[in-house]
């Protein structure tokens, strides 16, 4: 149901057809002769679209004894115990901010945590979020509607913003040895991403073609960014690191410079995802003590904007031009606002723009003489000295800090609107209304169309029924918010031109090959 509180009643017409068997995958040999007709609205309409639904961002859930098994054989047995700790010392552990006092969440402004996070009302859905096989089984019965997942994980994101290296490295390293494990057999239906810390490119490259090439993993996802020490600040007080930092978001002043990481993964095939919980990196102005929803309401969009302005300002996607970028589950509607935003900035602080505030051209005698003309009480008796303009309007500017946008050399409009468009790919969820803005032609600048792809976010709160999802995003279309191409795109093409467009062999063997492969053989335009 839509934010209006419509309840739609489009009847669906036609058969419900069966979905695709596996073929090839002796794990679930029985499979075809175990399925059953689904009966979900959300099957009913997938079964309706002739097409597959992908969901470009579940959460299904890594076997926590497994992770620590492999964390053990990683860095050694004392590690899994090293790794509690850590949760305890940082705040991630459940009891952290419900044992303390109200006196001691504001004495350290104790940022509340996420509580009852987990869908439970449908035991099969939780045990669908934990267990492979059964989320294999109800996504091959056509039961949720939806075909393919990639998948991101629980434990898969927080690890990578570990500060200890050697216990970031190994729980890193552990991680993506149980997802490879863990889901191996079910891979026609689900594909997990690689977990891939960024704290340094030779950290992040390292994993990356160890994950690849020798995990085989097809997709990886970065976190959003890396909190840093500030200088001057750690010197003289590094015990209020990490509260007193800066986030480096791999572009625009990063501390390191990451093209040799984009370039790797240009060469290895992959699209570089980003995803981060919200809760660590919360500044302490803007958290809550006692709110997690204040907390959590805008932080994802907030995360994926620092990231998606640095990418682009700093000239990464004009030095990489077939590098694919998805940021995921903040939505599209900060996209919208940004692509506009960065335009008409564009028009006004780009070398060219810049005529119009450039203080050498104010005629200074001219302001004077309006100045005693108009000033009245105001400026009568004054000195010539007081009738001059503002220092900060007239200040000039040091060559070297002259061009913000010199980095990704563009010369038109139209050349930066493709830098956005062309790279970027947003992650939006099913119940979004503003989804809609992606592919709002009227609105949108030139009349582009940004590449939103839906991922579910199946295994966390916000989706209390996963066999809702298809039929929630389902409603743009039938309330004539999208049309039936840009519903296409956004639960199908979309995350097949993301990851299929970095690698055109992604969705080979799995359920979706053929349709995938006529998106991707037959170059379907975007109109962009």
């Amino acid at each position: 149901m839509l934010a209006s509180g419509v309840t739609v009643t489009r009847p669906i017409s036609g058969p419900i057809r069966a979905q695709f068997a596996r073929a090839g995958h002796n794990h679930h040999s029985k499979e075809g002769a175990a399925m059953k007709q689904a009966t979900t609205r959300s099957s009913a309409i997938r079964a309706e679209l002739g097409y597959p639904v992908v969901d470009a961002d579940g959460h299904l859930y890594e076997f926590t004894p497994l992770f620590l098994e492999k964390l053990g054989e990683v860095g050694g047995r004392d590690m899994p115990q090293k790794y509690g700790e850590y949760l305890k010392a940082t705040g991630s552990h459940p009891g952290w901010w419900h044992d303390m006092s109200w006196d001691e969440r504001r004495d350290i402004r104790a940022r509340r945590p996420a509580w009852w996070a987990y869908p439970t009302a449908s035991v099969r859905d939780a045990a669908t979020a934990a267990l492979p096989s059964l989320a294999h089984e109800r996504l091959a019965t056509g039961e949720l509607g939806m075909d393919f997942v990639v998948s991101y994980g629980m434990t898969s994101i927080p690890v990578m913003l570990i500060r200890d290296e050697e216990l970031r490295r190994a729980a890193v390293r552990a991680i993506n040895l149980t997802k490879a494990e863990q889901f191996r057999a079910e891979a026609d239906r689900i594909t997990p991403v690689a977990s891939i810390p960024m704290h340094t490119p030779e950290e992040a490259i390292a994993e990356l073609e160890y994950s690849v090439r020798e995990l085989g993993f097809k997709s990886i996802v970065i976190p959003t960014t890396v909190l840093r020490p500030i200088p001057a600040v750690h010197r003289s007080h590094p015990d209020v690191f990490p509260e007193a930092c800066w986030l480096d978001t791999y572009g625009v002043d990063s501390a390191y410079d990451y093209d040799p990481f984009w370039a790797r993964c240009q060469e290895l095939k992959v699209a570089v995802s980003a995803h981060s919980g919200t809760q660590p990196l919360l500044p302490m102005y803007g958290r809550s003590i006692s709110n997690f929803s204040f907390n959590h309401i805008g932080n994802h969009a907030y995360h994926q904007g620092l990231l998606c302005k640095s990418i682009l300002m700093g000239g990464v996607t004009r030095r990489f031009p077939r590098l694919n970028f998805a940021f995921m589950e903040g939505g599209v509607g900060w996209a919208a606002i940004m692509l506009n935003e960065i335009l008409g900035t564009w028009r006004k602080r780009s070398v060219s723009g810049l005529g119009a505030t450039d203080p050498y051209r104010l005629d200074r005698a001219g302001y004077a003489a309006l100045m005693k003309q108009y000033g009245g009480r105001l400026t009568a008796g004054r000195p010539e000295s007081d009738l001059a303009p503002h220092p900060t309007i007239v200040k000039p500017m040091k060559p070297e800090n002259f061009d913000e946008w010199e980095a990704l050399g563009v010369e038109s409009e139209d050349e930066l609107i493709q830098r956005f468009v062309g790279n970027f790919y947003f992650g939006v969820e099913a119940d979004d209304a503003i989804n809609a803005w992606a592919f709002d032609t009227r609105v949108n600048p030139y009349g582009v169309r940004l590449k939103a792809v839906l991922g579910s976010d199946i295994g966390h709160y916000d989706v209390p029924d996963m066999s809702k999802v298809v039929e929630e995003a389902y409603e743009l279309l039938e309330h004539g918010l999208l049309g039936e191409a840009d519903f296409r795109d956004l639960v199908f093409a979309n995350a097949v031109r993301l990851h299929g467009g970095m690698n055109p062999v992604f969705f080979d063997g799995t359920a979706i090959e053929r349709e995938a492969r006529v998106v991707l053989d037959t170059k379907e335009a975007v109109a962009t």
